[in-house]
């Protein structure tokens, strides 16, 4: 059994003590009855969904001191998103049960729903890299790199066309698309030519 009690945010939850049974004490259910409240939140922690309200009034009758009222996200009334902001005024029912006050139902002022906190929980962010064009130098996928690629180490080929037989620089296919001036003829046989040509003479300068 789990207990806790008022105080601060790091330090009402004992979620971990058990309590220790009662050997005096006859058995007892717990007492069902609901009350009415009215107070404030005091603190909620939107990440655990739970926290305590402060209640200054208790069945009409203002109290001498605020007593601390257990709250959980699902008895919050509201939509989306479950919490509540702290110091916002609230209007709840609650019950004693073997933990202490526990309440039932809460809303904002008048049956309203509850405003709840701007915080939300901090997730994990998931970064996505999107494909810009590059490809996986194994196998040629666009949906990752070399360094991710789950196949073992693929036959080298050319990255355009994906033959086996040349690499990407001597690729024909490429270099007619890319040169269509070349007259269709593969950059490597342009390079070669253009290594037996004579260097083309510097530019005359005028005096």
């Amino acid at each position: 059994m789990v207990g806790w009690s008022g105080g601060g945010p790091g330090e009402q939850i004992n979620l971990c003590a058990a309590s220790a049974p009662r050997r005096s004490s006859p058995r007892n259910p717990t007492n069902s009855q609901s009350f009415q409240g009215i107070g404030v939140c005091k603190w909620f922690n939107v990440r655990m969904g739970f926290g305590f309200l402060s209640m200054t009034n208790r069945e009409g009758v203002p109290l001498d001191e605020p007593v601390d009222v257990f709250v959980h996200q699902s008895k919050l009334h509201m939509e989306g998103f479950r919490s509540l902001k702290e110091g916002e005024a609230v209007e709840f029912t609650f019950k004693k049960s073997s933990k202490g006050l526990e309440s039932q139902r809460v809303t904002g002022p008048g049956g309203i729903h509850c405003v709840g906190s701007e915080r939300r929980p901090k997730g994990k962010k998931v970064q996505k890299r999107r494909s810009k064009g590059d490809r996986c130098y194994n196998c040629g996928g666009l949906d990752h790199h070399a360094k991710e690629c789950k196949l073992p180490p693929q036959p080298k080929k050319c990255h355009f066309c994906q033959s086996i037989d040349h690499m990407v620089a001597t690729c024909p296919i490429k270099a007619q698309q890319s040169s269509p001036g070349s007259q269709g003829k593969p950059s490597s046989l342009k390079g070669d030519k253009e290594e037996h040509s004579p260097s083309a003479p510097p530019p005359e300068t005028s005096d």
